[in-house]
């Protein structure tokens, strides 16, 4: 059994708890206003989900999910992940996050932002690129022939490892993309981002879910084109 502490308790966040408990693991759940204001979604979690602060549930998880808007990424506590597997969901929105200067000019990326300010954890990219409906109705148990794939990156072979064996728990199979640095491929706004899972791309959001083979995804993270490339 794994204990998830989730940094953020949105859509994904919720959804991911959900996936988590359904497997037989704990989740210890937080966010930005406090514990008191879980208790609803820990009721309706059950027994194995319980609300704490960030630090709390930081440290409680054997692995952690942090699912937050990115431009409060600093706030991630570090001791607390130290060492630890860090799965990051963020996305960078400017309209809500604010400029940053670094992912405007692309000499970084959202992973690499969350790595450097959590120097002694392991962090891995996923999660981002699916909306949290698609991602509660596509889950299936493992060997079954509909599964569908959700892309993964990291610099750290044994973090992504785990990464994977999570994803299998909670009913997904996982296509390494890489390091940290090639998160890129299934950021915001490109071919393996949020659309491809729905079976309407034009009302991705709305639309209902479709299932995405391995063979799929890696052919939209092919095409992946950066931001400052032209059309």
């Amino acid at each position: 059994m794994t204990t998830w502490g989730l940094l953020g308790s949105g859509h994904i966040g919720t959804t991911v708890a959900r996936l988590a408990v359904d497997a037989g693991h704990d989740v210890v759940m937080s966010n930005s206003r406090g514990p008191a204001t879980l208790a609803d979604l820990v009721a309706e979690l059950g027994p194995h989900a319980r609300a704490a602060d960030a630090r709390t549930a930081a440290a409680a998880g054997d692995v952690a999910v942090v699912t937050i808007p990115l431009r409060a990424y600093r706030d991630v506590p570090v001791a607390e992940l130290d060492g630890k597997v860090v799965l990051d969901t963020m996305n960078y929105y400017p309209q809500r996050d604010g400029v940053i200067a670094e992912l405007e000019d692309e000499s970084t990326t959202t992973s690499e932002l969350l790595a450097a300010h959590l120097p002694g954890s392991r962090v891995v990219k996923v999660f981002n690129n699916i909306a949290f409906v698609h991602l509660a109705a596509l889950a299936r148990p493992s060997g079954s022939p509909d599964r569908t794939t959700l892309p993964i990156a990291g610099d750290d072979a044994e973090a992504k490892a785990t990464t994977t064996a999570l994803l299998d728990a909670i009913g997904y199979d996982a296509l390494d993309v890489g390091p940290l640095a090639e998160g890129w491929r299934f950021q915001r706004d490109t071919a393996a981002y949020g659309s491809i899972y729905a079976t309407d791309p034009t009302a991705w959001f709305s639309s209902p879910a479709r299932r995405v083979t391995r063979e799929e995804l890696a052919a939209a993270l092919a095409a992946a084109r950066r931001y400052r490339d032209p059309a």
